[in-house]
């Protein structure tokens, strides 16, 4: 089967609002095995729209998904267009409309359903109807000569929930196969040095096939197994991620969902241990980043933003001899930071940040991008990683936030 997004709003042509369903849905067209070439946005104009439609069965989709455009006011025309395309009268539907106000009573007690909200419930006759358990635009699927619409409303809360919830089990009857994917994630190796390993990977893929993607710091390899059901494909994936974390090592952080934080906190769980962060150079993203994950109050204790000098000499005790010898841009300092942090403390790790940002404030000897990192983990010597990065202000900070994380991640694994 193949499929073509259509999104449709003024809105989204002019960038006000970002296509985020485009990327959601595409995701999951991808795990039914259903092929998708070609995504479209349309503005609010009926005649672009209908012309849309007809293009898009013309290229050879079986089935169009649209995102938007059921609302109550004039200008939320994608289900209007799709039944005079289909040929088809609109009809109040009762049920859908007492639900409407049902709801809208719930939320509004005192106010009354305003009589522009019935256009939601005129559907297209014979219709299937996508319940809309977080809104009040209900989805449509219309089948006919083997043209098939889906409809669906354009909030995400509300879009994603109905399309796992009603057109999953529909387009899962529809596809004669299954595709799985995994994807692996590693940190710390460039995109073209990840490829080079695995050029012979993907010069033999077939099934599964192999993608790879950058991200900041890392790069993450999308497997893809098509087959008849979740074990024929998994059984497919396995070996190729065996050879994976043959080639990769500990360079492979985790898999699917799991994010560097989440393996972190997860590492510290495990071995019983706090986490303390002083950040200069990262102020507080460090920190943030491991708050922004579920599970972060367990393992860490405090996060200091130590900026000046000062805060490094009264909060951390850094000895102002160090700061003066080799700067507060220095592997010494960033291990008195750590060290700081713990000291007189059990169970404790210290992990801190001092480096050049940019864009001023670079030297010869110490070019923006520099970045110290200190880390002091119970009984072992502490560590320092000097990094050189590259980039704007923000990309600095966070890529030392990463490079953070991983120097942590590795070092709880020796333990």
């Amino acid at each position: 089967m193949t499929a073509e997004i259509i999104a449709v709003g003024t809105e989204l042509l002019l960038g006000d609002i970002v296509n985020t369903n485009a990327a959601f849905l595409a995701q999951e067209l991808a795990k039914l095995g259903i092929d998708l070439y070609t995504q479209t946005v349309v503005g609010d104009n009926p005649k672009r729209l209908k012309t849309a439609y007809q293009q898009a069965y013309e290229r050879g989709a079986d089935l169009i998904i649209t995102t938007g455009g059921l609302g109550p006011t004039q200008d939320d025309i994608t289900k209007e267009v799709a039944a005079e395309y289909f040929g088809l009268p609109l009809v109040l539907h009762e049920e859908t409309w007492e639900n409407m106000q049902a709801l809208f009573a719930k939320i509004h007690p005192h106010l009354p359903i305003a009589t522009s909200n019935k256009k939601q419930a005129m559907l297209p006759k014979g219709c299937h109807i996508l319940p809309n358990n977080n809104g009040t635009a209900p989805g449509v699927y219309i089948s006919q000569n083997r043209q098939k619409i889906i409809m669906l409303p354009g909030p995400p809360n509300e879009l994603e929930p109905m399309f796992l919830q009603e057109v999953v089990p529909i387009l899962q009857a529809l596809s004669d196969k299954m595709l799985i994917s995994r994807i692996i994630k590693v940190v710390g190796v460039g995109e073209s040095l990840v490829e080079q390993k695995i050029k012979h990977l993907i010069t033999a893929q077939n099934n599964p096939t192999i993608a790879p993607y950058a991200k900041t710091f890392e790069v993450w390899l999308r497997l893809t197994a098509a087959a008849a059901n979740a074990q024929q494909a998994e059984s497919l994936i396995n070996p190729i991620v065996q050879e994976l974390y043959n080639i990769f090592g500990n360079t492979i952080f985790g898999e699917n969902d799991d994010t560097l934080e989440s393996v972190v906190i997860k590492l510290l769980k495990q071995q019983n241990l706090w986490l303390a962060c002083a950040e200069s150079c990262t102020g507080g993203m460090l920190a943030a980043r491991l708050v922004n994950q579920s599970g972060a109050s367990a393992v860490l204790k405090e996060g200091i933003v130590s900026y000046a000098n000062e805060s490094k000499i009264n909060r951390l005790a850094v000895d102002k001899n160090i700061i003066k010898e080799y700067g507060a841009v220095s592997a010494e300092v960033a291990a008195a930071m750590a060290e700081g942090l713990v000291a007189g403390q059990n169970n404790l790790v210290g992990i801190s940040t001092t480096g050049i940002a940019g864009p001023d404030g670079g030297t010869p000897t110490k070019p923006v991008g520099r970045v110290y990192i200190g880390l002091t983990i119970p009984n072992k010597p502490t560590q320092v990683k000097e990094l050189n990065l590259t980039g704007d202000r923000t990309k600095i900070r966070t890529r030392a936030v990463i490079a953070g994380l991983d120097f942590l991640r590795l070092a709880l694994l020796e333990k």
